[in-house]
Order: C-alpha cells, then sequence, then structure tokens
C-alpha cells in the first residue's frame, strides 16, 4: 500500500496494515484535513475505523534522524517492550509491547498528550497484528538496542514485564529527575535544562546547585512518565559536542520545595515567587511568560546547535568546541560590579577570570571603581566565566557578574591617562586556552578550597610551597604531591582564600625558569 517491501522488511501483515487502527494525536487527525490530495487519500482510507487492539502499535511520521532507543523509550513507561522494526525509508516503525494491556494504557495516554519526538508530532495507531514477526538477520541493530535498552532498564529498577497502570506508576517512579553534568566545559544553566527537558512534557520545577565540584540539578516533571522517557533517551547524552554529558537518575524525591525564582532555582508554576536576597530578579513580562503552557522557556537562552548529540569523545574533543548562537550582540563582555575597590586591579581580574578563558581587555570603570568590564575571546568564555564566578568571594565582597551590553572594551585615547585602570591582554603569554586541544579544556572547575599546582621544580620541598601560599593571606589545611613531584593538591581554609592565593601565586617565579601553574581543582585532599 505504501510501497514496503514486506518481505525486505520480514513483517508478515495484511496489505492493509499500514492503515489500520484509528489515527491518534496528530494536528491532522480530523479528517478533512488529512484527505488534502490523493496519495493522503489513499493512505487514510481505512483511518475511519477503530482498529482493534494489539500489542503491536503502528508509529508513523517519525523525524528521519530518530533512534531505536528513542522509539523505544515510548513504550517502556507503560510495559516490557519485545519488539521493534524500524522502516526509515518510509519514517515509520511497529513496536510490540509484552502484553496488549500495556498497548491499551500507552494508546489511552497519547490520546490525551500528543506524542513528540525531536520536536515534531507522531502518530500512533493499532497494527492488525498481534505479534510481530521480524527477520532477525535484517533487522540485527534493532535487536541489539532493545537488549541494551531492556539490560538497562532492568539494572535501573525501570518499569518493565507486565503493564503497569498510570497510577501505580506514579507511586511507582519518582517525577523528579537528578541530573549530573560531566565535563562541564560550557555552562548550562537552568534555562538550558529547562529547553532540553522540556522535549519529554512539562516541567514544572528545577533547582541547581554545585555538590562535590559538580554541577547538579533536580528536575520535577508533572508526569513520572515524562521522566522516565527523559532518563532513558538524554542519559549519557552530550548538551553540546563532545562536552557538557548528562548523568541521570531517578530522585528519591516525588516533590520539590521551590522558594524563589532566580538563576538557580524556578516554580513555573508560581511565578510570584520572590527573587531571594542577592539574586537578579525576574522582569514581570517573564515571570508571566512562566504562566502560560505554551511557554518553553522562561528567558531567552541561546540555541543549543549540536544539542543532544551522540557520546562521541575523541583525542579532537578537547579542541575549542564552538557554539553558534552564544557569541551575539555583545555577550563577550562582562560587567563585574561589587568589587573592592581599594585591592582590585586589571591583572587581579585577568588572572581569575582567565581561569575560564582568555581575557582579552580589562577596564575598571574610573567614576565607579567596584565595577569593571572584562572582554573574553568569544561568548563561550565569557558565560562560563560568569556561570563560575558569578556569587564568588574576592578581596572579601561578593561580586556580581553579568553580560555586558558593551561590544568591546574601549581602550583610552592615545595620551590619555587612565591610572592604569584599562590593560590590554590580547598578547599575554599566559593565555590558558590558546592552543586547541590543550589539556587545560579538560581541568575546567568552579572554584573550590583546593588549588591544583603545576610546573613544580624537583627541588622544591613540601615546607616551601605550604608557607608560600601560607603567606597570601590563608591557611594551607592539606598538602599531596602527585607521584612525580611535579604537581600537587593544596587545600586552603576556603574558597575565598583558595581565590587570593590563585590570584596573587599563578605564574609566580620559582625558580630555574618554573612559573608555578595554579588552577582549582574537583578533588580534595
Amino acid at each position: 500500500m505504501d510501497g514496503i517491501d514486506d518481505s525486505a522488511a520480514g513483517v508478515k501483515r495484511g496489505s492493509d496494515d499500514l492503515l489500520s487502527g484509528s489515527l491518534l494525536n496528530g494536528p491532522n487527525s480530523n479528517m478533512s484535513n488529512v484527505i488534502a490530495n490523493g496519495s493522503d487519500r489513499k493512505k487514510f482510507k481505512a483511518d475511519k475505523m477503530d482498529g482493534a487492539p494489539s500489542r503491536v502499535l503502528h508509529i508513523r511520521k517519525l523525524p528521519s534522524e530518530v533512534t531505536e532507543t528513542e522509539v523505544i523509550a515510548l513504550g517502556l513507561p507503560f510495559g516490557k517492550v519485545t519488539n521493534i522494526l524500524m522502516l526509515k525509508g518510509k519514517n515509520q516503525a511497529f513496536l510490540e509491547l509484552a502484553s496488549e494491556e500495556a498497548a491499551v494504557t500507552m494508546v489511552k495516554y497519547y490520546t490525551t498528550v500528543t506524542p513528540h519526538l525531536r520536536n515534531h508530532p507522531i502518530y500512533i495507531q493499532y497494527s492488525n497484528h498481534k505479534e510481530l514477526k521480524t527477520d532477525s538477520a535484517l533487522n540485527q541493530r534493532a535487536q541489539a538496542v532493545l537488549q541494551a535498552v531492556t539490560a538497562v532498564q532492568a539494572a535501573s529498577n525501570s518499569l518493565s514485564g507486565s503493564a503497569v497502570s498510570e497510577s501505580s506508576m506514579t507511586s511507582t517512579q519518582s517525577p523528579v529527575l537528578r541530573i549530573i553534568i560531566d565535563n562541564m566545559y560550557y555552562p548550562v544553566t537552568l534555562d538550558v535544562l529547562h529547553q532540553i527537558f522540556s522535549k519529554f512534557g512539562a516541567v514544572l520545577k528545577i533547582i541547581t546547585f554545585t555538590k562535590n565540584n559538580q554541577f547538579q540539578a533536580l528536575l520535577q516533571y508533572a508526569d513520572p512518565v515524562n521522566a522516565q522517557q527523559a532518563k532513558l533517551t538524554l542519559d549519557g547524552q552530550n548538551i553540546y559536542n563532545a562536552c557538557c554529558t548528562l548523568r541521570i537518575d531517578f530522585s528519591k524525591l516525588v516533590n520539590l520545595n521551590v522558594k524563589y525564582n532566580n538563576d538557580k532555582s524556578r516554580d513555573y508554576t508560581r511565578p510570584d515567587l520572590p527573587a531571594g536576597d542577592g539574586q537578579p530578579s525576574l522582569d514581570p513580562a517573564i515571570a508571566a511568560a512562566f504562566a502560560k503552557e505554551s511557554s518553553l522557556l522562561g528567558l531567552p537562552v541561546a540555541a543549543v546547535p549540536g544539542a543532544l548529540s551522540p557520546l562521541a569523545m575523541s583525542s579532537a574533543a578537547a579542541g575549542r568546541v564552538a557554539i553558534p548562537g552564544v557569541h551575539s550582540g555583545g555577550s563577550i563582555v562582562l560587567l563585574v560590579s561589587n568589587l573592592n575597590d581599594e585591592m582590585v586591579t586589571p591583572q587581579s581580574l585577568f588572572t581569575l577570570f582567565g581561569v575560564y578563558g582568555d581575557v582579552q581587555r580589562v577596564k575598571i570603570l574610573y567614576n565607579k571603581k567596584d565595577s569593571a568590564l572584562i572582554q573574553m575571546a568569544d561568548g563561550n568564555q565569557a558565560q562560563l566565566a560568569m556561570s563560575h564566578l558569578n556569587g564568588q568571594k574576592m578581596y572579601g565582597k561578593i561580586i556580581r557578574v553579568t553580560l555586558s551590553k558593551h561590544q568591546a572594551v574601549q581602550l583610552p585615547r592615545e595620551g590619555l591617562d587612565d591610572q592604569g585602570l584599562t590593560k590590554d591582554f590580547g598578547n599575554s603569554p599566559l593565555h590558558r586556552f590558546k592552543k586547541p586541544g590543550s589539556k587545560n579544556f579538560q581541568n575546567i572547575f568552579p572554584p573550590s578550597a583546593t588549588l591544583h599546582l603545576s610546573n613544580i621544580p624537583s627541588s622544591i620541598p613540601e615546607e616551601e610551597l605550604r608557607t608560600l601560599f601560607s603567606n597570601s593571606g590563608g591557611i594551607v589545611k592539606a598538602f599531596k604531591f602527585f607521584q612525580d613531584h611535579k604537581m600537587a593538591l593544596l587545600q586552603m581554609g576556603s574558597v575565598e582564600e583558595a581565590i587570593q592565593a590563585l590570584i596573587e601565586l599563578h605564574n609566580y617565579n620559582l625558580g630555574d625558569n618554573h612559573h608555578l601553574r595554579v588552577s582549582f581543582s574537583k578533588s580534595t585532599i
């Protein structure tokens, strides 16, 4: 009927199998809209009658790039998936569940909630066949994926075996996911998470935090079914190419208590919540948008090109990854405020912000010396520095970092003395990220009390390094040399002390042309 070679595909079915059952949940489910032309009329002529329930479901209008895993994920929340056949040339698939009851539950659910894959609405209907018979030789990839997914599902105690009702799913499986971001070379904001996870259902609440020097989040769906689908599809995927890997588990919590709507937490059902002390307030128009079900993003967010690309770490992965859309409209310049105007210098800002990108220029404002403009090499680095340094303590004051409206930091006119408040670092040899593929790309972490030291001469003993860092104005709580003594971990008394020590001692000359390299570590001693 649709030109599909049944013998090649390995499916035994009647001539009207692709037409059987009632069409579900498409934007063109109205028959007057569906039969817009001759070919459509031929395709849908059998849709006038409801098909008899079957444990085999026919899925159509799939995006061309969709994977077997994503199709299997549609059925997993309702029971065990026992077989799958992908007809990629026709953008269709057949999915067999363990029982007819499971299939009925799935069809009923997707009658009320339009199923989407990769932002495209898809169509689900009963097949004429009671079981799916596939030629294993011709369907090896799909069978391998099904076996792998089944193994993962069993290992994670997810919903399997016989059909389950929606009420039992709610009580058995939490709608709250715990998300950990590995290899976080670029910032992942609350809004980026909302943009990605909203593709699987209504996201009610998100809380982000840093634990064990890792960016983590708790995200609550309206329905546990959505959480199950998101976990299966997104776990192990990268937000950006070759970095920012999602690690997803179900939380033991079943409900999140969000007190503030800001850049760290958000309750999309409560636009009236306060921003909290020291956090940026939400624009009233944005707050109003939260209340609308059609709103996907509360705040404008750059697109996520390459999002959810397959895990593909390679030797080239550590190189600079361009994210189109981020570097736009002044986003390479940061405005830093609430600085300690008696102690801050362009050099100190260069050193601290240089941990997260190659600082090009720094200007401390002449009439407001507790504020500065910092120009980074690109928008990705500006976002990264902002996400890690906003709210940190520098010289006793909590600094605020936001994106500036300026496109660039202007140098003072020639002959004009600005008291050394502006400095050009464009040709600095201390840039950490000039070399593509540098290991520095793999070692970007939030500020922490533990510092990583490298380029240490073999002649320098532990006590000398302890004394050096104690003299920076803090307490050295622990120290540990690596095996070759060229690197070490050093723990200061607080994150603020570690920030000050890094500013003062990065590139410190230890003698014999060995300049100390200092960065934040994710490890503890």
